[in-house]
């Protein structure tokens, strides 16, 4: 008799997404177990020991966010261990955490993205100047962090330098980019057996500022989410044709989320893509798929058996 697979729900870590990734695991774990997997839930505190942890199992279902979870360390690890897992390979996990790689790879296939620029610290007054003449309010952000983690809104000189000295403190380095006024949307990419699939937009409307930051993600009621967005059709396919691009430009695998600005003039600017989004309760993929006609427990047993069918034939189980 074959035995089925045991799968790892990777969860957890040591990024500032923790708190994040725990939901998302607990929903992972639980729709799997719902759906008859052998499925166990690992919460990650340190990777020190990861691969003896993971020697039982035959794939991963990896849902940490952040970090080493998502920035291409533990998708290599898992490639050399030769266990098959959801979502992008390291080389395109590492592009996309990368605000700055990813930025200069959609400028150079022309995607259009917020002026922006790169600050390590070096010559730090200079670099003061030159981001202000982009022009108030900007956005800050970390290099290498997801979540909203680390996002400011600034909006004068005297908050830029405030601002910018705490993230080079915090993070070593970070991207100052003009902020685009209009509508926040996202674009969810899915792979099933028919090709990639672009879910229907969701349009997110905060409550409490004109970011859809930390606070508006992940506090019910501080922000509304419309899906399908209220778009003219013509405009809806337009991002959803960049996100498509951008996802293979990356060299994404399995599942991906865009994100963009839709400015007033109905150009839409690519903020980053995602290659792990969230699988919590409030998170934005799950509910792109839910109005595609995929609830959540079934997108979660498509994106494993697309991990699965990596497997090599033949190979025994365990």
């Amino acid at each position: 008799m074959t035995r089925s697979p045991r799968v790892a729900v990777l969860c957890g870590g040591t990024s500032a997404e923790r708190e994040v990734s725990l939901r998302s695991g607990t929903g992972v774990h639980a729709a799997l177990v719902r759906r008859g997997w052998t499925a166990e839930l690992l919460v990650i505190d340190t990777y020190d020991g990861l691969p003896q942890r993971l020697k039982p199992f035959d794939a991963v279902f990896n849902v940490l966010h952040g970090g080493e979870g998502e920035d291409g360390t533990v998708q290599l690890l898992l490639d050399l261990l030769g266990k098959p897992y959801v979502g992008s390979g390291p080389l395109a996990s590492a592009l996309a955490m990368d605000k700055a790689e990813s930025r200069r790879a959609f400028q150079g296939k022309g995607i259009p993205v917020p002026d922006w620029l790169h600050c390590t610290g070096d010559a730090l007054e200079p670099w003061l100047a030159r981001a202000e003449a982009l022009g108030f309010p900007l956005v800050l952000k970390p290099r290498r962090e997801g979540s909203s983690v680390g996002v400011h809104l600034v909006a004068d000189p005297r908050a830029l330098k405030a601002r910018a000295d705490e993230l080079l403190t915090q993070y070593g380095e970070f991207l100052a980019e003009k902020f685009i006024p209009g509508r926040e949307l996202t674009a969810g990419l899915l792979e099933t057996e028919t090709g990639l699939q672009a879910l229907p937009l969701v349009e997110l409307r905060p409550k409490a500022g004109p970011l859809f930051d930390w606070r508006a993600k992940y506090t019910p009621g501080e922000c509304e989410a419309l899906c399908p967005a209220p778009l003219d059709p013509e405009v809806a396919a337009r991002i959803q044709g960049i996100a498509r691009e951008a996802y293979g430009l990356l060299g994404c695998r399995d599942l991906a989320r865009a994100d963009f600005r839709l400015a007033p003039d109905g150009t839409p600017y690519l903020l980053e893509v995602n290659t792990l989004p969230g699988f919590t309760e409030l998170s934005l993929f799950p509910r792109a798929a839910q109005a595609a006609g995929l609830p959540y427990d079934e997108l979660v047993e498509l994106l494993l058996q697309r991990a699965l069918a990596r497997l090599p034939s033949g190979a025994p189980l365990g």
